[in-house]
């Protein structure tokens, strides 16, 4: 059965949130045994497993990397959650949707090149979390959203608007990370989670939200202005 995303304790929290490194600690688990595999076929002179081995280790360390981030942005700003590109900007009119209005939906796909670090869009605090497990569909694909496993996050901002944020696993991914909970404040830009091994966020904004992202535009998460709330 899919697992429920792991929820750090609150000082290891911090430590995620905070981050330090160039890379995310959720890798270690990964890194360290192909990076050991290398080390025994350099031993004992196995130079194209080694090869191969040293790649992997390579390629991993690359998909977990953590960059330190910053921005500018207004406070009325909506930063990108994701690396990747916006595969769909979708105007709702009826309230079929996890924000229960009229909402308008950024659909955001990471590649397995992405960061896969997922940054706070707004400032505020975290309404609620609801997990759901699901299927493993390719990410890019519409019916994903409906039916793969998911992570759906709600921010009040500091004047009260409501945004959502959803975590949504693809046909690798399997994983889904988040490190932050229930009635957290939140800053824009902070860390908030990943996904392993390629997947997509959803961002479901009010209606009278100014969009700014286009359609197949590269974004970075906790830079990228997307849209600007009304």
């Amino acid at each position: 059965m899919p697992q429920s995303p792991i929820y750090a304790t609150r000082k290891l929290n911090d430590i995620h949130i905070h981050n330090k490194w160039p890379l995310a600690r959720e890798g270690l688990p990964f890194i360290i045994p192909v990076f050991g595999l290398t080390c025994v076929f350099v031993y004992f002179g196995f130079w194209t497993a080694a090869l191969l081995a040293g790649t992997l280790t390579v390629f991993t360390t690359f998909f977990f990397r953590d960059p330190e981030r910053s921005h500018s942005a207004s406070e009325n700003a909506v930063l990108a959650p994701a690396d990747g590109r916006v595969i769909q900007i979708q105007h709702i009119e009826n309230a079929n949707n996890p924000l229960e209005a009229p909402a308008v939906k950024i659909s955001i796909f990471m590649s397995i090149f992405n960061v896969h670090v997922n940054r706070v869009p707004v400032g505020g605090r975290i309404k609620h979390i609801v997990y759901r497990s699901g299927k493993f569909f390719s990410a890019n694909r519409d019916k994903a959203s409906e039916q793969n496993e998911s992570n759906r996050i709600t921010f009040l901002t500091h004047n009260s608007r409501k945004i959502i944020v959803v975590q949504i696993a693809g046909l690798i991914a399997r994983r889904i990370v988040c490190w932050i909970k229930n009635g957290d404040n939140v800053q824009p830009g902070q860390r908030f989670g990943m996904i392993r091994f390629g997947s997509r966020l959803e961002v479901y904004l009010p209606r009278g939200t100014r969009i700014t992202a286009k359609l197949r535009q590269k974004v970075s998460a906790g830079r990228t202005i997307i849209a600007y709330l009304p």
